[in-house]
């Protein structure tokens, strides 16, 4: 009668993560086009909620929203997405490998010691911030370079980094480069929000959900 139970809540638990990583997904791909459309703001912001869920339930349903994001854009838009889904993925293994967890305190630390843990905190967020910017800059560029230079694959839709190429290509410098270093810009303000948003959207959601995360991960404290 244990077990039956036992697996019942296990059914039920996943149900509800798998419901909450598929509207995760979609706000991934409605934020953009309401930082576009509505602010009128030049940003990626497509995997704000991808990383909030690998901050708060870690790596699997971290990369299920990222892919399933991924599915989505593909059968709406067509082959334009067909490896950014790349970039996502390569974002959740840095969040989940540098676990970023919300210190615990004791309830009368002193206060130097809260100062110490959040300031440990906010240190490693901003390592992963710089690390999530270069990596989706550099896999970006790549990407982009390879699928219309080389596979003759070329994207469907402006992006939003078109804005610093005409300047780059200028300079003479090679496609491979202009590619990678026009994403840049839009990535040091772009992944600045999604990591920081991520991670507090993160809080919210354990504070809601917190039963849907395994007793062993580290992000649950």
């Amino acid at each position: 009668m244990l077990f039956n139970r036992s697996l019942e809540l296990t059914k039920l638990t996943v149900l509800k993560l798998s419901v909450l990583c598929f509207v995760a997904s979609l706000m991934d791909i409605f934020l953009p086009v309401f930082f576009r459309n509505f602010l009128g703001l030049p940003l990626y912001i497509d995997t704000v909620f991808a990383a909030a869920i690998a901050f708060a339930f870690g790596l699997i349903p971290g990369i299920a929203v990222a892919v399933l994001s991924w599915v989505i854009l593909c059968t709406y838009w067509g082959v334009g997405f067909h490896l950014y889904v790349l970039c996502s993925i390569a974002e959740v293994l840095l969040i989940c490998a540098l676990k970023p967890a919300a210190p615990e305190i004791p309830k009368f630390a002193p206060k130097e010691k809260v100062i110490a843990s959040y300031t440990g905190l906010a240190a490693r967020l901003m390592l992963l911030y710089i690390l999530c910017a270069a990596a989706v800059s550099i896999l970006g560029g790549l990407i982009n370079y390879v699928s219309d230079l080389i596979l003759n694959l070329p994207l469907h839709h402006s992006s939003v980094e078109d804005t610093f190429k005409l300047a780059l290509i200028m300079s003479n410098l090679p496609a491979l480069a202009v590619n990678i270093l026009s994403r840049i810009p839009i990535n040091i303000v772009d992944r600045f929000i999604v990591i920081f948003g991520g991670y507090f959207i993160s809080r919210g959601l354990l504070r809601l959900f917190g039963g849907l995360t395994p007793p062993s991960s580290s992000l649950a404290r």
